[in-house]
């Protein structure tokens, strides 16, 4: 360590030491609770719900791993132990309190609604619109990000009041509260520093027990990070990491807990094992990345080159996750960092859980094709075949227009898009994916007898995911999706089961990889907002054939190695 670096670790140890002592107490006390009152209100149905996701272990294989790769996996968990304390606070102090506090109440009810509580990550039931299941608190857009009533116009207007405080209140990295009629912004790394100071440690530990020096740097740059919510040193050394045998997603990267602006973050993590063989198989896509961005239906000044840009690959197992990689949505990939200054000087980071991607087509995505879709069509869904539309939707989420042109400036697409900025992102990657799927086709890349199959997966793939209703960003994303196409006559239903119309599915997915390019180039909030309401609403005929399914499993819950826990 130079003498610098020894200097920067003295003085963020007192600048630690000095924000622990004048940490909020909201943030080192949970709410109380009243644990027999909340069970009365716990909804009847609550068996019903718990089956709806089906324990699938996630096995942590250790044998092939030396001592010290096995105690340094040891500190990440430890580390990611500290972030989901920190992702609860963002999502549900009043829920993680009713969580901790059911511990001591050994009841079949009690540890029924814990057990729920700890698959949603809140009070609030994903599956059912986010609705309560316990309690009768409607989930706040926000929240606990945000006051639980505050609005859009409140917060347009409070801005325009104070001008000055807009940059703290969009932050993606700031706890909104109000002081007296004003709103003031409060930076994460001061709302959680003694969770902060623990996961710092522990990714410093594990750094200096990490073989892969530049994996170790990335550790202790991320662990910096912490203290100042600046994480672009750390994703650029992230993004150059080069076929790494251990990585780990590990920051607040995602909004999905933001309904409110759509631009708060909050904490998510995983630790991920390489599995190499399968990792070799994504070289062919990842060459073709800068050809499909030149390809896109999109004005040239919005499709911004990625020609050079980094675009490493993984397939990974995922041995124990934390924070919003946990809770609700499984997720089977990422496409991350999700800063537009990484994406124009760098590019992104794919990933891909094969232990979770193989839960997912086996135990939900090929039991539910075969109870709706038409019976020869559902035989083309496969694993290979959802694999190939994951992949893309990955890569296009990093496609596209890096800002949006709003007034003649460049601005993040996020702000300017605003609640709507999740479905319209994950829609966006979704299509623009299958685009770029049949694009590779058509050049050759990818054999044409393959492309029923891209689509037959697509459709099997968007019924499992609109069951979480349009209360979570997948799922108002793909409705949109199977109700434009739909209405586009390229996803039809006969004998009570559904089919895609593979000779008008191509120039339909066109149409509308177009339509929500140009909503993220614009940054057209009013337009985006309308499109999603003209078209997030499950019709009638689709939750009779999705309930007369309702054995199917909605999404796997994990069981980990190593013990889940929370402060």
């Amino acid at each position: 360590m130079s003498d610098n670096a020894g200097m920067n670790k003295l003085l963020m140890a007192a600048l630690v030491a000095a924000a622990f002592s004048v940490a909020p107490a909201a943030e080192q006390r949970l709410p109380s609770v009243d644990a027999p009152a909340a069970l009365k209100t716990v909804a009847p149905d609550l068996d019903a719900r718990l089956a709806r996701f089906k324990p699938v272990k996630m096995p942590y294989n250790s044998a092939a791993l030396s001592t010290r790769e096995r105690q340094m996996v040891e500190q990440l968990v430890i580390a990611l132990r500290q972030l989901e304390n920190m992702f609860w606070r963002q999502s549900d102090p009043e829920g993680l309190a009713l969580y901790k506090a059911l511990e001591k109440v050994n009841t079949p009810l009690a540890q029924k609604t814990r057990h729920y509580l700890w698959i949603n990550g809140s009070r609030w039931d994903l599956v059912n619109e986010n609705e309560p299941f316990v309690g009768k608190q409607p989930m706040p857009p926000g929240h606990a990000l945000y006051p639980a009533d505050l609005t859009r116009p409140q917060v347009d207007a409070s801005v325009a009041a104070h001008p000055d405080k807009k940059a703290l209140i969009f932050d993606p990295y700031t706890i909104v509260r109000r002081q007296g009629n004003d709103l003031v912004g409060a930076k994460y790394h001061d709302e959680y520093v003694p969770f902060i100071k623990a996961a710092s440690a522990a990714l410093e530990k594990a750094a200096d027990l990490s073989d892969d020096a530049a994996f170790a740097k990335f550790l202790r740059l991320r662990g910096d990070a912490l203290f100042t919510d600046d994480y672009f040193a750390s994703d650029i050394a992230w993004v150059e990491l080069n076929n790494p045998k251990f990585d780990v997603i590990y920051a607040p990267y995602e909004t999905y807990l933001d309904d409110l602006l759509g631009v708060k973050t909050s904490y998510g993590a995983s630790i991920l094992i390489r599995n190499d063989a399968e990792s070799q198989k994504l070289a062919l896509y990842q060459k073709w990345v800068p050809d499909i961005q030149d390809a896109l239906p999109l004005a040239p000044a919005d499709r911004p080159s990625v020609r050079g840009h980094v675009t490493p690959m993984e397939v990974m197992d995922a041995p124990f996750r934390a924070g919003d990689l946990r809770h609700g949505y499984q997720a089977v990939a990422d496409n991350l960092p999700n800063d537009p200054r990484i994406h124009e000087q760098k590019g992104t980071k794919k990933i891909f859980f094969k232990n979770f991607m193989d839960a997912r087509v086996n135990e939900v995505i090929l039991p539910l094709a075969s109870r709706v879709m038409d019976p020869a069509q559902a035989k083309r869904a496969s694993a290979e075949g959802y694999m190939a539309t994951t992949v893309m939707h990955e890569i296009c989420h990093g496609l596209g227009p890096a800002f949006a042109r709003v007034k003649g400036k460049n601005v993040s697409i996020r702000e300017a898009i605003g609640r709507s900025f999740s479905g319209l992102e994950e829609a966006k990657a979704d299509v623009v994916g299958m685009y770029a799927l049949k694009w590779l086709v058509d050049k050759g890349v990818l054999p044409k007898e393959r492309l029923e199959e891209y689509y037959a997966s697509e459709l099997a793939g968007i019924f499992r995911t609109v069951r979480f209703g349009t209360g979570e960003a997948h799922g108002r994303a793909e409705m949109m999706e199977f109700n434009y196409y739909t209405e586009q006559g390229a996803i039809m239903k006969a004998n009570g089961r559904y089919r895609v119309q593979f000779a008008k599915i191509g120039d339909a997915t066109a149409r509308l990889a177009k339509e929500l390019l140009e909503q993220e180039a614009t940054g057209d909030r009013a337009r985006a907002d309308a499109w999603f309401n003209k078209y997030d609403t499950m019709p009638p005929d689709l939750k009779t054939a999705l309930a007369a399914a309702g054995d199917v499993p909605v999404d796997v819950d994990p069981i980990f190695s190593f013990p889940e826990t929370v402060d």
